[in-house]
């Protein structure tokens, strides 16, 4: 009794695999036209990510210098936009006050993405 089990299970064993080993691989001929026409997104081209404060508060400066005159201050909540870049430095302008000047890139930076692709 005992090797008629063993023979049925070897048996059925053989029909289970038989599917698995006879099926095709899927190739890129299986995939539909319309699929393929989409443009693919990438991380390279999507547009760089704004700047913000990373700070409570930021002293916008005169010059590129930590002992330059002040300003003004960039709170966290205020929007600003970035005109230029020297070294460390971005010349702003607070767009909630009007206030221009430099502010530490220490403190005000653009946000990064991580790309998996």
């Amino acid at each position: 009794m005992r090797t008629t089990r063993i023979a049925i299970s070897a048996a059925m064993l053989g029909v289970l695999a038989m599917p698995a080993l006879s099926a095709t691989p899927a190739s890129a001929a299986t995939v539909p036209a319309a699929a393929t026409a989409a443009p693919a997104m990438s991380c390279h081209n999507l547009p760089p990510l704004p700047y913000a404060v990373h700070a409570k508060t930021v002293t916008i400066r005169s010059k590129t210098s930590s002992k330059s005159t002040a300003l003004g201050v960039l709170y966290k909540s205020y929007t600003f936009r970035v005109a230029k870049k020297s070294g460390n430095w971005l010349s702003i302008t607070n767009k909630t006050t009007g206030v221009k000047g430099w502010v530490s890139g220490t403190y005000v930076y653009r946000d990064v993405r991580m790309c998996l692709d």
